[in-house]
């Protein structure tokens, strides 16, 4: 058994883009590089408002002869009827894949045992499906996206993991989770740390959101962060006002088992006040692939 950790991710799930003008259709809508996409190269992106608010955020790999876009599971229908609104006249299907799940892999043998480079986005055909680096964060392990019936049985060369310890290395290492940590047209990419999680291309030409998401990059207007946080007292309620010395300070996200993810203002973290939120107090963490506008 491979020193690494086995744990399908119930809350994902795979939507299939298909179709001979697949890459330019998606190209047109997403924050990243489709023509990218390859079967040795799986890209993070995600769908905004027309005004640059999140909407989803996805992993997007190739198999055969269609695009798999590993989302969250009950939000899924949302994001096929969104794209499905840009559709047009546009030689695509998109359909959800109910037979196919997503398992992650992590710990320190796991690229290794995959047969997977250091490098995020790498991928390989594996198992009837496709095996991958996160393209977010290479420490946060690997991705297999295949059949059900074929991941239970590769999974039994790792250790078996529940969701909460895949969580909570997720959570060691700042990365957000989706809407659990970013809200649905509210929530801009940036606050997200998306630029150094490799989730936008700046070189790439016009997608749906992308005036305001460039604007906020070169104007400098990013006031509040994501941060990890180190939780002492019973983990905070997701939304619950977080306040520094009286005053508000950001609110809480995802938690588990005292790690957590918080949207916190940059003006708060640098000072260095007291966090606190609903009698806990919040210690925010700086992960090493985090920049700052004065770093």
């Amino acid at each position: 058994m491979a020193d690494a950790n086995f744990t399908i991710l119930e809350a994902r799930g795979v939507l299939a883009v298909a179709g001979p003008e697949r890459r330019t259709f998606l190209q047109g809508l997403v924050s990243n590089d489709v023509v990218r996409i390859a079967g040795d190269r799986a890209v993070y992106g995600a769908l905004l408002t027309a005004q640059g608010k999140y909407l989803h955020d996805f992993v997007m790999v190739e198999q055969a002869d269609e695009f798999w876009l590993d989302g969250e599971a009950a939000r899924l229908a949302d994001l096929k009827r969104r794209l499905a609104m840009y559709r047009l006249r546009a030689r695509v299907e998109i359909a959800e894949r109910p037979d196919l799940a997503v398992a992650a892999v992590y710990g320190d043998a796991a690229l290794a045992a995959l047969g997977l480079p250091n490098e995020p986005g790498a991928a390989r055909p594996a198992d009837r499906g496709v095996a991958l680096v996160d393209p977010r964060l290479a420490a946060l392990g690997a991705r297999l996206v295949a059949d059900r019936g074929d991941l239970g049985r590769v999974g039994a060369a790792f250790i078996p993991s529940d969701f909460a310890a895949y969580d909570r290395h997720r959570l060691a290492l700042g990365v957000p989770d989706g809407s659990r940590d970013l809200v649905p047209e509210k929530s801009i990419l940036l606050e997200a740390g998306f630029d150094e999680l490799n989730g936008v291309d700046w070189q790439k030409g016009c997608y749906v959101g992308q005036e305001l998401t460039a604007r906020t990059k070169y104007r400098g207007l990013v006031k509040r962060r994501l941060f990890p946080v180190e939780i002492a007292g019973a983990p905070p309620e997701p939304g619950a006002t977080i306040s520094a010395n009286g005053h508000a300070a950001g609110e809480m996200r995802s938690s588990q088992r005292g790690l957590g993810i918080a949207l916190l203002r940059l003006d708060a973290v640098a000072g260095g006040g007291r966090l606190e939120a609903q009698g806990a107090r919040l210690t925010p963490l700086m992960p090493p692939w985090m920049r700052l506008p004065d770093a």
